[in-house]
C-alpha cells in the first residue's frame, strides 16, 4: 500500500524533498518484514570497467559524428556550432549531390513562413507570379556581356538530350554523342536573360508597362566552398523582374522593394539590417546599381540577406525590349531584378540562437505554442477526462489569438525528452498541464528566452497571456539584435587598427571585431588591396549616413584623398 502512495505521489508531481519522508517509512517497513531487503549491495567485481565505458559515453563525440546530437558553444568553434544547429535541430541534411542539401520539414516550415509574408508584400508591390524554364540557352547569357562574365564561371551545362549504353561496356552509361545539342543549356543561375525575351514578347506600347513579374524557383550556381543554407550550389528564392517606361519608375521601383526586405527582415525575422548601395565592383553583373541590405551576425561577421539591381537599360537593349510611348516614338525599356533567398534561414540561425539550440521569434516559428499534457495515473478515468477537457479549451483559447499550436501527446516519449526536444527546435513557448493544474485552474508556461523561470497562469487567461508574451518575446529578440548591431558597428577606425583587428578574424571565432564605418574613397584598386591584406570587403555604402553627408569634409582612412562616401566594411559570409 506504501508503494502505491508513493507512485501516486510522483505521478502527481511531488517535489523529491517532499517524497523523502514517504520513502524513509517504507524502507523501514520493508526492514521489519525483510532486513536483507534493505541491506547494502555488494559491488560487482566489472563496476570500475563500467565507470569506464560509462565515462566514454559521457565524452564529447567527436567532430565527424554525424550522427550525435552534440553542439559545439559557440565560444570553442561558432562555424561548427552553426552546422551542429543545422543537423541536430533537423533543419537539412547532406545529399548524394555535393554541394546541394537537402531541407527538412522544419527547415522548409520556416522557409514556408518567409514566403508566405513576402509573397503577400510582393503582389502589393504590384507584382504577378510566374514560372520561367530551368533551362536556358546559353546564346542568352552572352547577349549580355557583363551579365555573362559575372556568371561564366558558376554555370551547369547540359549539352546532351539523352544517354546511351557504353558499346564497350566499360562505362556503364554514357552522353549519346549522337545527341549533343547544338545550343547548350544552362541551368539557370538567375532569369533575367529568360525573362526579358518573353518581355521582348510581351511589350509593345507604354500601356504594357510598368510589367512586374515574380517567381518562387530554384537555382544552380556552381560552388566549390559550401555552407548549408549560406552557400550552395542549388538553392530556394525568389526573383522579381520589372519593366519601365522611365528611369524615374525603375530606380523607384528597386529601392522600393529593397525596402519591403528590410520591413520583412525586423518585422517577421526580428533581424535589423543595414540598407545601402554596393560598390561598383560588388554590383550584380550587368546592373548600374545594387542595393542591399546587410545583416551582423553573432560572430561579427556580415552576411548580405537581400538585394535590389537597378538595371538601367541594359538588358532591355540586350534583348531589343522597346514600346511606343505616347508620342507614338519607339524608346528603351528600363528594368529591375530584386531576390532573397533560403540564405535567410542561415541569418535566422546566425542572429538568435544559442549553444541548447534553434531560438525562433514567434512571428516566423512553424509551431509558436507546444502544450505537452501531463497525464493521470493509469486508473484515474475522471482525471482523464478532466485534463482531456481543459486541454481542448487551452487549445481553442490558444487559436482563438491566431496562434500556431502542437500538442505533444507521444505516450512513448518522457516529459524531459519532449521539454528538451522543442528547445533545442526553438518554439518560442511550451505550455505544461497535468492532473494538479486542472484541479488547480492553471497551467504552466516556460520561454524559450526571454523569461527566466516558469510562470503560472490561469487557465481562463492563456490566450491572451500567450498572445502578450509572445509579442513581448518577438519584441525583445529584435531589440537584443539591434543592440549587437549598434554595439559592433566601429565609427572612424583607422586602416591599420581594421586591419590588425580584421586579418586573423575567422569565421569560426565568436564575438569578433565586427563592422567598421569609415570615410572613404570609391577606388576599385584599393578595395582589392584591402581585401587581399586582411579579406574586408565593403558591404554597402549606408543609405542613411551617405544621404546625410557624413563623408564631406573627410579623408579617405586607406589613401588620405577626400572622401566620396561612408563605407561600411567587415568580413562576410
Amino acid at each position: 500500500q506504501k508503494g502505491d502512495e508513493i507512485r501516486t505521489l510522483k505521478d502527481d508531481g511531488i517535489s523529491k524533498d517532499d517524497l523523502k519522508p514517504h520513502v524513509a517509512e517504507l524502507l523501514e517497513l520493508k526492514a521489519q518484514l525483510d532486513p536483507s531487503s534493505v541491506a547494502p549491495k555488494k559491488k560487482k567485481q566489472q563496476q570500475p570497467k563500467k565507470k569506464k565505458q560509462n565515462q566514454q559515453q559521457n565524452q564529447k563525440p567527436t567532430n565527424d559524428d554525424a550522427e550525435s546530437d552534440y553542439i559545439t558553444p559557440r565560444a570553442e568553434n561558432y562555424s561548427r556550432w552553426y552546422n551542429d544547429i543545422i543537423r541536430v535541430c533537423d533543419l537539412a541534411d547532406d545529399s548524394p549531390v555535393r554541394g546541394c542539401m537537402v531541407i527538412k520539414p522544419w527547415g522548409m516550415s520556416l522557409w514556408d513562413s518567409i514566403k508566405n509574408d513576402l509573397d503577400a508584400r510582393i503582389k502589393e508591390h504590384g507584382a504577378e507570379n510566374a514560372y520561367f524554364p530551368l533551362l536556358i540557352p546559353k546564346s542568352f547569357l552572352e547577349k549580355e556581356a557583363e551579365h555573362v562574365d559575372g556568371f561564366a564561371k558558376e554555370c551547369a551545362v547540359v549539352t546532351h538530350h539523352r544517354l546511351t549504353a557504353d558499346p564497350s561496356g566499360e562505362q556503364g552509361l554514357i552522353a549519346d554523342p549522337e545527341a549533343e545539342l547544338e545550343d547548350p543549356l544552362i541551368i539557370r543561375p538567375t532569369s533575367e536573360t529568360m525573362i526579358w525575351h518573353m518581355f521582348k514578347k510581351w511589350i509593345v506600347s507604354h500601356r504594357d508597362l510598368p510589367l512586374k513579374m515574380n517567381q518562387w524557383a530554384n537555382v544552380m550556381r556552381w560552388e566549390m566552398r559550401t555552407r548549408p543554407f549560406l552557400r550552395t550550389s542549388e538553392f530556394l528564392w525568389q526573383e522579381g523582374h520589372t519593366a519601365h517606361a522611365t528611369y524615374e519608375g525603375a530606380l523607384e521601383d528597386s529601392k522600393d522593394m529593397l525596402t519591403q526586405y528590410a520591413d520583412m527582415c525586423e518585422k517577421l525575422l526580428a533581424i535589423p539590417v543595414v540598407k545601402g548601395a554596393k560598390s561598383p565592383s560588388e554590383r550584380f553583373a550587368g546592373a548600374e546599381e545594387t542595393f542591399t541590405i546587410e545583416a551582423l551576425m553573432q560572430n561579427g561577421w556580415a552576411l548580405q540577406s537581400g538585394t535590389s539591381h537597378f538595371l538601367g537599360q541594359s538588358f532591355g537593349k540586350a534583348f531589343d525590349v522597346t514600346f511606343q510611348d505616347k508620342d507614338g516614338k519607339q524608346q528603351d525599356v528600363w528594368g529591375t531584378s530584386w531576390g532573397v533567398s533560403t540564405r535567410l534561414l542561415g541569418a535566422l540561425i546566425m542572429t538568435h540562437s544559442d549553444d541548447a539550440g534553434l531560438v525562433l521569434p514567434p512571428r516566423v516559428a512553424p509551431v509558436q505554442v507546444v502544450v505537452v499534457p501531463i497525464p493521470p495515473k493509469k486508473n484515474d478515468e475522471e482525471g482523464k477526462v478532466a485534463l482531456n477537457d481543459a486541454l481542448d479549451n487551452l487549445v481553442a483559447d490558444l487559436k482563438s489569438k491566431g496562434l500556431k499550436v502542437k500538442v505533444d501527446d507521444r505516450d512513448y516519449v518522457r516529459n524531459g525528452a519532449k521539454y528538451f526536444e522543442w528547445e533545442r527546435k526553438g518554439v518560442p513557448l511550451r505550455i505544461e498541464l497535468g492532473p494538479r493544474d486542472v484541479k488547480g485552474g492553471v497551467c504552466v508556461f516556460k520561454y524559450r528566452v526571454g523569461s527566466e523561470g516558469k510562470e503560472t497562469v490561469n487557465l481562463d487567461e492563456v490566450g491572451t497571456k500567450a498572445a502578450e508574451g509572445l509579442d513581448n518575446l518577438q519584441e525583445y529578440l529584435l531589440d537584443s539584435a539591434k543592440e549587437r548591431l549598434a554595439g559592433n558597428i566601429n565609427m572612424m577606425a583607422t586602416y591599420e587598427q581594421m586591419r590588425d583587428a580584421l586579418e586573423a578574424d575567422e569565421a569560426s571565432e565568436y564575438d569578433g571585431p565586427g563592422l567598421y564605418l569609415v570615410p572613404w574613397k570609391c577606388d576599385a584598386e584599393n578595395e582589392d588591396k584591402i581585401k587581399e591584406e586582411c579579406k574586408a570587403t565593403i558591404r554597402c555604402y549606408p543609405t542613411d549616413v551617405n544621404e546625410a553627408g557624413m563623408w564631406e569634409g573627410k579623408k579617405c582612412f586607406y589613401s588620405g584623398e577626400d572622401a566620396t562616401h561612408m563605407a561600411l566594411f567587415g568580413r562576410a559570409f
